[in-house]
């Protein structure tokens, strides 16, 4: 057992400032008996530069005052510590930085941070590398900072290289890190997770009214978002701070209790498909999707299918182990298909229909429990992506849909909707998974599964126009930035109705300079093509 922490504080201009917290926080932490504490990212100094001279200017380097005082304080407690500061190196690239000291105050880690977020491009340069997997008393230790847990790739390969417990130090003001993106990198992975973010203003608190109305988000939300946290590998928050104020959280964990679960979950990946996730990045070729596709979850026999398409349903998901055949589906929708077409959906700007399919624009698909394509003549040749008249589909049917380098794939191909029928196991997939599949790559998913745990089968899951920063913010500002619209299907549910966007798969963009499929760390994901070590 191992008793760690992870703290959270408010960052600004004055680097002594900044220090002198650092220290009574590492204290703090030291207090109540921790063994490893975790600190915020960038805890030097705000990450707002003039230029980036002023960035470099301003970093840290290994021995100076800043990190000496780190390390001293690390081994008077006897403690692990890990902290995140810009880090001015010896090559001349200015990096951001997660250190990691021991409890004598020697450096035991280092990892530069893969994928930079937004106005972070400007001042600062990628790592090179791959960070490093660190075996201590606290268990195997795997370092990431904030935008690098917004994907999936960097903590799958520190997993699949052996870490138990992943630390992660974060700048943000999105809300959805703290109720998404921290949490499942634990339940995917089967590792622990210790986050700790900010809190107080994020840039110059003379410059947030400005900034806030350059982004039509309130200046208000400018704040680190809080609620540092502890996660189990299974998903499970043990311990969270608040969204405002200093805090420390403690939790008692075992490192090595996921060993034998994550080992199995790991084994079911298929790291043979997954070339792509480490090839140099292409623009998306595909035209955007239909601005909107009805879709539904059918979760019965055929004729709640009947009824699916008479509601106006043009993507239909059943769920592993459905009895509806693909002869019965598509007499379905050879009888629904006058019907259909006189509904038929407005697709301006979608992409054209397949000529081998001859689908026109208001007819229905169906997607089959075994993960088959059926249409009004019966089942469709498998692809890895089918054009479809609204866009394109791809599906992630059983097992796969536990793994994020499917969806990833399926990005990469450029689908705008993944229909997965399958069968959730865990509460994490549903609650955590699936949002996450849908927020990393911009996909819609439309996922039926039967009776799965705290009462949910499935989910419809729509992409909200709202997604950029650095650009003006449409709807009211909620603090989620890349979180999807939610439509539950409940166990009690045999049929459920919903939408989706395919348009709003071609934005993949959280911020300027920071494309979610496109700005992967690509040529470091060589761990994702090989088996767990």
């Amino acid at each position: 057992m191992a008793r760690v922490a992870a703290v959270q504080f408010e960052v600004g201009q004055d680097v002594a400032a900044n220090l002198a917290t650092s220290l009574r926080m590492i204290d703090a932490a030291a207090g109540q008996g921790a063994e490893l504490v975790v600190l915020p990212e960038f805890c030097n100094h705000l990450s707002w530069y003039r230029d980036r001279e002023h960035a470099r200017e301003l970093a840290c380097r290994h021995g100076d005052a800043f990190l000496g005082a780190v390390a001293e304080r690390a081994a008077r407690h006897g403690v692990l510590v890990k902290i995140g500061v810009t880090l001015a190196r010896e090559d001349g690239r200015t990096t951001g930085a997660s250190l990691l000291y021991g409890p004598d105050g020697a450096l035991l880690g280092e990892a530069d941070k893969q994928v930079l977020m937004g106005a972070e491009n400007d001042h600062l340069d990628p790592a090179t590398s791959v960070g490093p997997v660190v075996a201590t008393a606290a268990g195997r230790l795997g370092l990431y900072a904030c935008m690098e847990g917004v994907i999936n790739e960097i903590t799958r390969g520190l997993a699949l290289r052996g870490a138990q417990v992943l630390l992660n130090s974060l700048n943000s003001f999105a809300t959805d890190e703290a109720s998404l993106h921290i949490p499942v990198r634990a339940a995917e992975n089967k590792v622990w997770v210790v986050a700790a973010n900010k809190v107080g203003p994020l840039i110059p608190a003379d410059r947030l009214r400005e900034v806030g109305a350059a982004l039509g988000v309130p200046p208000e939300w400018l704040h680190g978002a809080g609620e540092s946290q502890i996660v189990a590998p299974d998903g499970t928050v043990v311990a969270r701070a608040p969204r405002t104020g200093e805090a420390v959280v403690v939790a008692d964990i075992d490192p090595s209790a996921a060993d034998a679960e994550r080992a199995r979950h790991l084994a079911t990946r298929r790291p043979e498909r997954y070339g792509p996730i480490a090839r140099q990045p292409r623009e998306r070729a595909a035209p955007a999707g239909a601005p909107s596709l009805p879709v539904a979850v059918v979760r019965g026999d055929a004729s709640l299918l009947r009824q699916a398409v008479a509601e106006g349903a043009r993507l239909i998901v059943l769920p592993e182990g459905s009895p509806v055949t693909a002869e019965e589906a598509a007499r379905v929708l050879r009888e629904a298909a006058p019907a259909a077409r006189d509904a038929a959906l407005t697709v301006q700007d979608a992409a054209p229909a397949v000529p081998e399919t001859g689908l026109g624009a208001g007819e229905a698909h169906v997607v089959l429990g075994t993960g088959a394509l059926v249409g009004p003549d019966g089942e469709v040749p498998p692809r890895e992506v089918h054009r479809l008249p609204w866009g394109r589909l791809a599906i992630v049917a059983g097992e796969d849909s536990r793994h994020p380098e499917e969806f990833r794939l399926a990005a990469l191909a450029d689908a705008d909707v993944v229909a997965v029928p399958f069968t959730a196991r865990e509460p994490w997939e549903l609650r955590l998974g699936l949002p996450e599949r849908a927020a990393e790559n911009r996909l819609n998913i439309v996922a039926a599964g039967p009776d799965g745990p705290d009462g949910l089968a499935g989910a419809i899951l729509d992409l909200p126009a709202d997604f950029t920063l650095w650009t003006a913010w449409k709807g009211p500002f909620t603090g989620q930035i890349s979180h999807p619209v939610v439509t539950p299907v409940k166990n009690a549910d045999t049929l459920v109705l919903g939408a989706v966007s395919p348009a709003q798969s071609v934005n993949r963009f959280v911020s300027r300079g920071t494309d979610l499929v496109g700005g992967r760390p690509w040529r470091l994901a060589g761990a994702l093509l090989e088996g767990p070590q």
